[in-house]
């Protein structure tokens, strides 16, 4: 019976020494090149090719705008000796309040643009951190860093999580 007790105690001894040399090992890090993510993913892909389906329409007809509103300045500036006083003033009012409309339209347009591509690339973060987290825990690192300046490859996780994002995340 004593000598069960002298194995069990060491067994414990050994069982707590190995727990805490367990503890004090080095943790494990791993690397991501989150450009390299964004640049390739499918998702990036998608959500870019969204973007320019939504705004290519306002661009175009942006670019149309003011296009015509130059050939109309041109125009007037040809024209404009050959008009009375209250015609210029009016063609002047009219081109003015042309121009301000046009800059309050691209204005617009730019911050709906970078508005757009700021939740894009929330969403698209989101996904990427969910990703990394769940590599992270299924191989047992401890730290992750982003974007080192030099690295081994052999602690490189940019394309496990590349691979996972491509395959929907799961």
């Amino acid at each position: 019976m004593r000598i069960r007790l002298a194995i069990a105690a060491l067994a414990l001894t050994a069982a707590a020494a190995t727990a805490h040399a367990q503890a004090l090992a080095a943790p494990k890090i791993a690397v991501v090149r989150s450009a390299d993510v964004v640049r390739d993913s499918s998702q990036f892909k998608t959500a870019e090719t969204k973007m320019k389906a939504e705004f290519e329409k306002r661009k175009n007809d942006l670019e149309a705008q003011a296009k015509t509103f130059g050939e109309d300045v041109k125009n007037y500036q040809r024209d404009a000796d050959s008009l009375s006083t209250d015609q210029r003033a009016k063609k002047e009012k009219d081109l003015n309040a042309r121009q301000v409309d046009i800059q309050f339209a691209q204005r617009k347009f730019q911050e709906d643009l970078q508005n757009r591509d700021r939740e894009l690339t929330q969403d698209m973060m989101s996904k990427i951190k969910t990703v990394i987290v769940a590599i992270s825990k299924e191989k047992g690192i401890t730290l992750v860093v982003q974007d080192p300046v030099y690295s081994d490859d052999s602690i490189d996780i940019t394309a496990d999580v590349l691979k996972r994002l491509n395959a929907g995340g799961k």
